[in-house]
């Protein structure tokens, strides 16, 4: 049975996710405060975090952080703040999605699924490859990411973004397609998730961000990565 940690302040609403969650068949931890929501987050006991930014004690970015510097478990934010700015910033410090409050239980009990899913997948993949392009390497088994011979730490879902354009170079995929296929839903308007991400892999393989080598953006439609 699959845990989930969700950090939220406001006991009405972790208590109707719980709820949900537990339908579903999760087994599901609350805590309403940053301060324990970030010490049980560190204990490692669990495979999802659901976490919301604005807490008392320690706000959800920090959480966020301390916990990405530890565990690859995906890490959903949650929050209030509609704009752009709060999505980038909690995307940057390693969340793999951001969902704007108000927002449907059972959407999330989705997307909880879909990052589950996909985390098991990458997880058990057996097979050992490696991809290099021009000095960039790949390795899929062990999720490692080296820039002539320099490694880079990359988040779970920077790793799966990256990986997923390398092994179809030469393809312009528009922004609703790769949050698709590397977050397993539809975007529903979360396309900030994709252009975070792809500005944060570019940051660390690309000499110049300004004129980048691997991942092109080609305006009006998307990206496409150079073979």
């Amino acid at each position: 049975m699959s845990k989930v940690l969700i950090v939220e302040d406001e006991e009405s609403i972790a208590d109707i996710e719980k709820d949900y969650l537990e339908l579903s068949g999760f087994e599901v931890k609350i805590c309403n405060d940053g301060t324990s929501g970030l010490a049980e987050a560190l204990t490692g006991k669990y495979d999802i975090l659901i976490l919301d930014i604005m807490l008392p004690g320690v706000d959800g970015y920090e959480i966020c952080r301390r916990v990405r510097e530890k565990q690859n478990i995906p890490i959903i934010m949650v929050s209030a703040k509609k704009e752009d700015i709060d999505k980038i910033r909690g995307l940057g410090m390693g969340a793999d999605d951001y969902m704007t409050k108000p927002f449907s239980t059972s959407e999330l009990v989705a997307r909880v699924k879909a990052h589950l899913a996909a985390y098991q997948r990458l997880v058990n993949t057996p097979e050992n490859d490696v991809l290099e392009i021009r000095g960039l390497r790949i390795d899929k088994t062990a999720r490692r990411v080296f820039v002539n011979g320099e490694e880079k730490q990359f988040t779970t879902k920077e790793f799966d973004l990256l990986t997923f354009l390398a092994e179809h170079p030469n393809h312009v995929y528009t922004r609703d397609e790769l949050f698709r296929e590397i977050w397993g839903m539809d975007s529903i308007g979360d396309i900030a998730t994709v252009t975070v991400h792809i500005k944060k892999i570019r940051e660390k393989i690309e000499a110049d961000t300004s004129k980048p080598q691997y991942i092109e953006t080609i305006w009006g439609v998307g990206y496409r990565f150079r073979a």
